[in-house]
């Protein structure tokens, strides 16, 4: 896993204390500069940029798509970490964000929380008939411990492993997270994938919560669910108190099928149109 970010009790996070220093040096335009009633802009909003120089109240940067290099105010830019995570920006500015056309369904952001300090939310862009209702907000909550959660049942000890887990299962989410937000999305068919033969001689009467969380207890053919949904299981059957030992092969069998339907069933919310779910957030 990765490292955790620090924090100081009752304090913002310090990003740049927590942070890589090389992924601090990317910036996204946050407003068309110089302003069209100004001048043709230099620079559009949702435009990524490496930042050269720092001087004073200005940057001196260079556009990753059109490769010139110019100088932009400090407040028509914010610094990205990781590709997803956004240094203060507001929920109006990262739903604006969203919603430009080089995003889809799936992109995401994750941003500071403007009323509740020390904690993240999660913006998602999600499908809808309104536009102004296209993208969703999700509080990041932190225990005393510094582990990460939305959902009080999966806790994450790093930002990083809370993203890598719901890009492979919705888990309550609206969608799957897909893209960072602004990512430079490939417009080209993606190939056939292949396909792959799985071992036959697999039997889940024989699993047992010590090889779910193994990574050498099964090989790459017979790994057919990610490491984030066999973790997700083990961790059912740990707060149920299921014992290895407690069903027999058959019963165990059909437990683990609806263990397994009921993950696929979360995957299909990226075609169909879910309610609001119980972890929105509508006021942050």
């Amino acid at each position: 896993m990765g490292n955790s970010f620090r924090t100081a009790p009752e304090k913002e996070p310090d990003l740049q204390e927590s942070l890589t220093a090389d992924s601090n040096d990317v910036l996204v335009t946050i407003y068309d500069y110089p302003p069209a009633t100004i001048s043709q802009p230099i620079f559009r909003i949702g435009e990524k940029l490496r930042l050269i120089a720092e001087e004073g109240d200005w940057w001196r940067v260079k556009s990753f798509n059109a490769g010139c290099e110019n100088y932009i105010p400090r407040a028509c830019a914010i610094r990205v970490y990781h590709g997803w995570l956004f240094e203060g920006i507001a929920r109006q500015k990262a739903e604006e964000l969203l919603q430009l056309s080089s995003n889809r369904m799936g992109s995401f952001l994750i941003r500071q929380s403007e009323s509740q300090k020390g904690t993240y939310c999660l913006s998602v862009r999600y499908y809808s008939d309104i536009p102004q209702k296209s993208v969703k907000h999700y509080r990041i909550f932190r225990l005393p411990n510094k582990w990460y959660y939305i959902q009080e049942r999966l806790t994450f000890q790093c930002l990083e492993d809370l993203v890598n887990h719901y890009c492979e299962v919705a888990d309550g989410l609206c969608c799957l997270l897909t893209h960072p937000c602004l990512a430079q999305l490939s417009t080209e068919i993606p190939p056939e994938q292949p396909v792959i033969r799985r071992n036959n001689e697999f039997n889940w009467r024989n699993v047992r919560r010590a090889e779910l969380l193994s990574t050498r207890s099964l090989s790459r053919e017979e790994d057919f669910v990610s490491y984030g949904l066999r973790h997700s299981i083990a961790s059912y059957m740990t707060l149920s108190q299921v014992d290895d030992d407690q069903f027999s092969g058959s019963s165990k069998k059909r437990w683990f099928s609806s263990i397994r339907s009921s993950a696929q069933s979360r995957h299909s919310c990226l075609l169909t149109t879910a309610p609001r779910d119980q972890y929105e957030d509508d006021f942050e």
